[in-house]
């Protein structure tokens, strides 16, 4: 993009350093003239009958210090005006310098270069600091989109598969004369289904990023025990014992979106379980000015080096799920958007005898933002 037209800012800042050079010798010089020669007699009376006779001698009054000062004063202001030109020409372009190299991180930035950092050396300033601010943007811009991308590419590939299971078999009912059309119509629904789920999911988690949504008083304790009541068919279908328990836990947040945080946590902790006498526990607490959500499960053991990968979209601790309750891959993400749209982080942790906690911890009734709190 095109510098538009006028002085530069290093220029605008020669001219000020040479101009209070300039002011400054100028105000010391009027000093000089107003407090020396003002003591100086314009008229000096000679006595004619000196005590001690002598050479001629020559007492300049003050018309004659001023015209031997003038010229002098002149040329010092002039060469107080060409050293404040080049000193200030070359000073400010020393402190311009990392103004340079943050600008051309900047154009590299926005041509779509994110890998690039500027390290400004030298000590703790404000050009360091905006430079290490600058880096830090950068660093979270790369993350974000490279995770964008991924969810992107997941995201296609995961919507792909349904439509293509679809077209699938509705070739292959159209070329079977004897096709069984109920089979068909269940397998179709069933994709359909899984299809459905999916987009919900995703404008869920859209939904719950963008932070656009009311808020009001809810007590994490009653969600945990819907959730628990609503999973309590697909745990007894699955042998999994599910214990809710914990105190009353007010917070202020989204009902649905808060509730959908504890749905999809015990959906989980179900799903990926042991496939006999698996065990649920649910509990919640007050600690402090938060409020704490906690769901842990028995399982087979995880790798700890795994662990923080699975709140990543579409990725799943035992790998690629397709049964009948084995979601889309996305309930952890769901989980971590929802808590940081409420201010709150979501921590896992790998159980030693296998299974996973996980911990939603989130700001307390009286620790929310004002700007949270529901209308009168």
């Amino acid at each position: 993009m095109a510098r538009s037209p006028g002085p530069s800012v290093r220029l605008k800042l020669t001219l000020s350093y040479a101009g209070f050079l300039v002011v400054a010798g100028a105000l010391l010089l009027a000093v000089v003239w107003a407090f020396l020669l003002r003591y100086v007699p314009d008229t000096i009376i000679v006595d004619v009958a000196p005590s001690r006779p002598g050479p001629g001698q020559f007492v300049p009054n003050r018309s004659d210090l001023e015209r031997a000062f003038a010229p002098r004063v002149a040329w010092a202001m002039v060469f107080l005006l060409v050293l404040g030109l080049i000193g200030g020409w070359f000073l400010a372009g020393r402190m311009l310098a990392p103004l340079d190299r943050i600008t051309d991180a900047t154009r590299r930035a926005a041509e779509g270069s994110l890998s690039h950092r500027i390290r400004l050396p030298g000590r703790q300033d404000e050009f360091r600091e905006l430079a290490d601010a600058f880096d830090a943007m950068l660093a979270r811009l790369e993350a974000q989109v490279a995770e964008q991308q991924r969810f992107a590419a997941n995201a296609s590939h995961e919507l792909r598969t349904p439509l293509a299971v679809t077209r699938t078999l509705l070739e292959v009912g159209a070329q079977d004369p004897d096709r069984d059309t109920d089979e068909l119509l269940r397998r179709l629904e069933a994709v359909n289904a899984r299809a459905i789920d999916l987009t919900e999911a995703l404008l869920l988690l859209s939904r719950a990023d963008r932070g656009t949504f009311a808020r009001e008083r809810v007590d994490l304790s009653l969600l945990a025990e819907e959730a628990a009541e609503t999973l309590q068919p697909l745990a007894d279908g699955r042998g999994v014992d599910v214990r809710v328990a914990g105190d009353v836990a007010p917070a202020v947040g989204s009902h649905a979106l808060l509730l959908q945080l504890a749905t999809n946590l015990v959906h989980n902790a179900i799903v990926h379980n042991l496939a006999e006498h698996g065990t649920v526990r649910v509990a919640t607490a007050v600690r402090g000015d938060d409020v704490v959500l906690t769901v842990e499960n028995t399982g087979a053991p995880l790798d700890p080096r795994l662990v923080p990968t699975l709140v990543e979209p579409f990725q799943r601790g035992g790998g690629r799920t397709h049964g009948e309750h084995g979601g889309v891959g996305l309930g952890l993400a769901i989980v971590r958007s929802i808590a940081e749209a409420h201010h709150g982080t979501l921590a896992l942790a790998a159980l030693g005898d296998g299974g996973l906690r996980v911990t939603v911890r989130l700001p307390g009734e009286r620790a929310a933002p004002a700007a949270w709190w529901p209308s009168a």
